[in-house]
């Protein structure tokens, strides 16, 4: 730990109390008035020849008046923002619609622009769904929004295959496997429907290759919840009705992390997935 000599920090006590009161556009007079004590006391504290460090009630009484943390003024973080904002810019949730239609989703892509995309779907990728299957998925709502879902669906394929990003893809092996046999999610699903959907998936798979890469991971050994990283500095966790979104550098890279173990545990790797998918449709 490097201690600050007094007269140091007293020094960037006063540089920083003049740059917040500069932001805040606030006065020494109107500064006193606010935190209640005489304008000369904000005088000493200014004064360039001998600066002086307040006490404990002055300095929090100044900090929360200019809307910076005391730590700044004080020069123990190089951070103005106060804890309670500095968390809410680092984790905010907001609501998750049912589609991919979600202005907030298409935001995020669009933010990731030129940077790799890694996501981890609940179900197979929406962007990769056929128009008979998001029929089917929709068909339950009180509120179709079907018509929302295929635009989106198809404007972000073509998002992608406009190659402003790499994407990569880990779907657990299980979701395809499913598909293929009409078992679990899609046990209600006709063969032709579930067909067409994977022979799209291996398709797209093989024609995009390696801008599109998906994975398959085997969730009896692995495990993630539904997450999408957009590039170095947002990630996002699907936890039902909302978004868990991340933007402290340290959380997004330890999910980030956490995707590509998924991908060197992977069953299946990116190259082989179509014709692994191809294999259990003929099976």
């Amino acid at each position: 730990m490097n201690l600050i000599d007094k007269r140091d920090r007293a020094i960037i006590f006063r540089k920083r109390l003049l740059e917040a009161m500069d932001l805040k556009n606030i006065s020494r007079s109107a500064l006193a008035r606010d935190i209640r004590v005489d304008r000369s006391t904000i005088g000493l504290l200014l004064k360039d020849d001998l600066p002086r460090l307040p006490n404990a009630q002055l300095a929090a009484d100044a900090a929360q008046a200019l809307g910076v943390s005391t730590d700044w003024l004080l020069g123990l973080t190089n951070r103005p923002e106060t804890p309670g904002d500095i968390v809410a810019a680092a984790m905010s949730l907001s609501p998750a619609e049912r589609i991919s239609a979600d202005e907030q989703l298409l935001e995020w892509h669009q933010e990731a622009a030129g940077y790799k995309v890694r996501h981890v779907p609940a179900t197979l990728p929406d962007m990769l769904k056929t128009e008979r299957m998001l029929d089917w998925e929709y068909s339950s709502f009180r509120e179709r929004r079907l018509p929302e879902a295929v635009t989106a669906m198809q404007d972000q394929l073509e998002w992608l295959k406009s190659g402003v990003s790499d994407y990569e893809i880990a779907l657990t092996i299980h979701e395809v496997e499913a598909c293929a046999s009409g078992t679990a999610y899609y046990a209600n699903l006709d063969k032709d429907i579930r067909f067409e959907q994977l022979n799209l998936v291996a398709d797209l798979c093989e024609e995009m290759f390696p801008r599109l890469r998906l994975f398959l991971f085997d969730a009896h050994t692995v495990f993630s919840s539904p997450v999408t990283i957009f590039g170095p500095n947002l990630a996002v966790v699907y936890v039902g009705q909302c978004y868990l979104a991340f933007r402290e550098t340290e959380r997004v890279t330890s999910l980030k992390s956490h995707f590509d173990w998924l991908v060197r545990e992977a069953t299946v790797d990116a190259r082989m997935v179509p014709s692994h998918i191809r294999s259990l449709l003929n099976g």
